[in-house]
């Protein structure tokens, strides 16, 4: 179809709506937030009321375009020479080659002049064809992606100088400037939680994070790192000329169209100093415990104890488990008007409307203990403290949950059972923790298989259904076990995206007496499951038997 021949006056927001209610049922067509009109389609896709694919379908019918097949058009040639694949990308637009003629893959045909534009670029009208979000996504990530541009050459005998003036100026100069905006444009773009800037004996390594897996991007010669450490530093408001010393520090920036909160750790290591950005998207969709992953039970058992009217909900994993956005989902299915939610954060990740959110400021003084001792004069229903971290924040948190609020917090342990001995051990009396403590979740993230490549593994459901006998717990009921296999989509990786794996332990009339005596976590943990909680390594078999994810990769998470 040619673009020129293509109306969107037709495809207006609203009308797509009330095609989506029609076509998936109500909850479908919302798109909160977002006018009616051109990028509907967009907010509904980011807030995960459909998979992208039968978003997809459904946008493709609306417009009466064809529905492009992926695995064609990643065998085509792309036509991104010449093209802003900045503006490409931001609009969702894709332009690849049939058989010689142009053909423009889009995500949402009623972006009209983002379409025009391209198509006059093209050389005049194309046909277009429609391919989900993802599908574009996935193409400029791995297919036609720019590739890491190469900083301007700066003499080695300047870029090693000691003066500080002579790095202010390097750092500040446009080919750093741009080599650094490049680089966490491409962090942002491939989904990467963390940037490492590592000086080596021959060369300065960069490498992201994604998935929870680091993959190396780009390396630079090594008298480019003074220069290039030197403008992390300035981001951050850290010192250029101190290279002996650890530093810390913290940026907000704009990266395209979205805000991220950078933190930025300094460390000097032999060769020189390392840098590691810590990326927080400043996110503000919609939240529900079903698309982070959380089974019906465990929603159900989640959502008991949010309706508690007091007391504490700690939510326990590693650090970049998931911790805050599980935190921001429950306090999102909590506010109403009715109530006064009050948050203290290191940093503020989530922005949500109605909610009084305060960021720790350690250099000044306010620190989670003295916000949350604040916070108490300030008659809230419901108080979100980021992190328990020491002995004092903790008495604080029980002692406003004991005197009629909600507290819901983390804690850095392994299981949900070990966070009452961690609390214990902060110094809090383990009674104090029975009359306050209400509930724990426990979580992991373990990544998701990729759709595109992933393939069946009729190994994995003898070992798993070994797995539950030994562990005396009924095996799932699905048994489709995939493994990861590797392809263009997913980087040769197997996996794309991550998914949670969860244990809900509820402290009900059997678990608060052992909670009350000398807390052991083993005893806990086992009249818990002897009431029907489920651990995170029995949901995770779960999600491997959905094929979510592969048996190896739960293992991995769980052990």
């Amino acid at each position: 179809m040619q673009a020129g021949a293509h109306s969107t006056d037709e495809g207006g927001g609203g009308d797509l709506l009330a095609f989506l209610r029609a076509r998936h049922g109500a909850e479908s067509g919302e798109a909160r937030g977002t006018r009616a009109g051109a990028g509907a389609a967009e907010a509904i896709w980011r807030e995960g009321r459909l998979p992208p694919g039968d978003l997809a379908d459904a946008i493709a019918a609306f417009h009466h375009l064809p529905r492009a097949d992926i695995k064609r058009i990643v065998e085509w040639p792309h036509l991104l020479d010449g093209l802003s694949r900045r503006f490409l990308r931001e609009a969702f637009l894709y332009p690849v080659s049939e058989s010689g003629r142009p053909l423009l893959c889009v995500a949402d045909p009623s972006l009209s002049e983002s379409i025009q534009a391209a198509s006059l670029a093209l050389g005049g009208p194309v046909a277009l064809a429609v391919l989900s979000f993802e599908e574009i996504e996935a193409l400029f990530e791995r297919g036609g992606g720019e590739a890491a541009p190469e900083p301007e050459e700066i003499p080695a005998e300047i870029a090693f100088s000691d003066d500080v003036e002579t790095l202010q100026d390097l750092a500040r100069g446009a080919p750093i400037v741009r080599a650094i905006d490049a680089m966490l444009e491409r962090a942002v773009e491939q989904g990467a939680t963390d940037i490492h800037i590592e000086t080596g004996r021959e060369d300065l390594r960069v490498r992201f994070r994604i998935d929870g897996h680091l993959r190396a991007q780009q390396t630079l010669a090594k008298h480019m790192a003074p220069a290039i450490l030197s403008r992390v530093k300035i981001l951050a408001g850290l010192d250029i000329a101190e290279r002996r010393l650890p530093q810390d520090g913290r940026t907000n920036v704009k990266v395209g169209s979205q805000e991220a909160d950078l933190r930025v750790a300094v460390m000097p290591t032999l060769y020189g100093e390392t840098a590691v950005l810590r990326i927080l998207l400043k996110d503000t969709r919609l939240l529900e415990f079903k698309r982070i992953g959380m089974s019906l039970r465990d929603q159900a058992a989640m959502e008991r104890l949010l309706a508690e009217p007091h007391g504490i909900l700690i939510v326990t994993g590693p650090t970049g488990s998931g911790k805050t956005t599980t935190l921001a989902t429950a306090i999102s299915m909590l506010n109403d008007p009715s109530r006064k939610i009050v948050t203290v954060e290191d940093p503020v990740e989530y922005q949500l409307p109605g909610i009084h959110q305060t960021q720790v400021k350690p250099q000044i003084g306010l620190t989670f203990a003295t916000a949350l001792r604040s916070f108490l004069r300030h008659d809230p229903d419901v108080i979100m403290v980021g992190e328990m971290r020491d002995r004092e924040t903790a008495a604080i948190g029980i002692q406003a949950a004991l005197t009629g609020h909600l507290v819901l917090t983390t804690l850095h342990t392994n299981t949900a059972a070990d966070a009452v001995v961690r609390l214990a051990d902060m110094g809090v009396e383990p009674y104090l923790i029975a009359a306050s403590l209400r509930g724990v979740l426990g979580q992991r993230l373990v990544r998701r298989l990729c759709e595109k490549c992933k393939q069946p593994d009729p190994r994995a459901a003898d070992a798993a259904l070994d797995i539950c006998a030994r562990r005396g717990t009924p095996a799932p009921e699905r048994r489709d076990y995939f493994k990861a296999v590797g392809c263009p989509h997913c980087g040769g990786t197997g996996y794309r995206g991550r998914v949670g794996v969860f244990e809900v332990l509820t402290i009900d009339a059997e678990i608060e007496p052992l909670v009350r005596r000398e807390p052991d976590p083993s005893r806990i943990l086992d009249a818990a499951r002897a009431r029907g909680m489920t651990t995170m390594l029995d949901d995770g078999i779960t999600k491997a038997g959905q094929g979510l994810t592969s048996l190896d990769e739960v293992m991995r998470i769980t052990g």
